[in-house]
């Protein structure tokens, strides 16, 4: 028997940040996977309206400290970490004064998409992928969820391909129909182009729109997980020219299937991991 280890990536996750059905997937499927067996690590952003108090997070002072590039500006990265003691999980938080520390999410009080929030990504694909190097943790899935982390597959099959945490990881990326997103601009390629990602590598990512992120994640998928009924005709098209693997559950919550699923990946004997 063997004992994957799964490194789930999202921008939200119940109880600390409730925007969309992303939050209770990212919620109950780690933990319904810890209970068979998994080894499960969760990354997300801390942005501004999570109580820190009320959910007691608290920095991690050994991995916080690192700087995160971002369109050539240095951007100190700040770990903190919540427990959820009826689950048994830890949830890490990547947290920046600039990018992060705002009373909304991703629009301004009059609903204005921000800006940076093709920024804003990078800086956390980039830091969640630090962050586990750091951690001395090798996954053999990163399983990503919405379109904040549409990043972390090519800069996992590009820059950290080579990189003994990352080197036989594979790539797991769950689509949703209803994710609330205006275009990032096509300078959300360009600057992930700047580090270690060639422009031809990134062209999927064209406009930033999110068929375009959809498209640009997907090209270095292993497995796309069809979380929703209605994906658009234009991605599931894209999925089959490109015979990319696809994953479709009969529900969030068929568990067995996404731990048979997973146990495919195992690398990491239990005796051994327990030893």
């Amino acid at each position: 028997m063997a004992k994957t280890k799964i490194l789930f990536v999202t921008h939200e996750m119940s109880p600390f940040l409730e925007i969309s059905k992303i939050s209770e997937i990212t919620r109950q499927l780690p933990q319904a996977m810890q209970e068979k067996g998994f080894e499960i690590r969760i990354l997300m952003p801390r942005f501004g309206n999570i109580n820190e108090r009320r959910n007691r997070l608290h920095e991690v002072i050994r991995l916080s400290g690192m700087n995160i590039v971002v369109d050539s500006n240095d951007n100190p990265l700040i770990i903190k970490v919540a427990s959820l003691p009826a689950a048994r999980m830890q949830v890490y938080f990547l947290d920046n004064e600039e990018y992060f520390q705002r009373k909304k999410v991703f629009r301004d009080d009059k609903e204005g998409f921000f800006k940076d929030n093709n920024e804003r990504s990078l800086f956390f694909c980039k830091g969640a992928l630090e962050t586990v190097k750091k951690l001395g943790w090798s996954p053999d899935v990163v399983h990503c969820h919405g379109w904040f982390a549409a990043m972390v597959p090519a800069y996992l099959k590009t820059v950290y391909k080579d990189d003994p945490t990352f080197k036989e990881a594979k790539v797991m990326y769950s689509l949703y129909e209803n994710e609330e997103l205006e275009s990032l601009g096509s300078k959300y390629a360009e600057m992930a182009a700047q580090d270690g990602l060639t422009a031809e590598q990134v062209a999927h990512y064209g406009s930033g729109s999110k068929v375009d992120l959809y498209k640009g994640a997907l090209s270095f998928t292993d497995i796309a997980v069809l979380a929703d009924q209605g994906i658009d005709d234009e991605i599931k098209s894209f999925i089959k020219d490109q015979g990319i693997r696809t994953f479709e559950p009969a529900g969030d919550d068929d568990y067995e299937a996404f731990a048979e699923l997973f146990d495919e990946f195992s690398t990491v004997d239990v005796e051994t991991a327990s030893a």
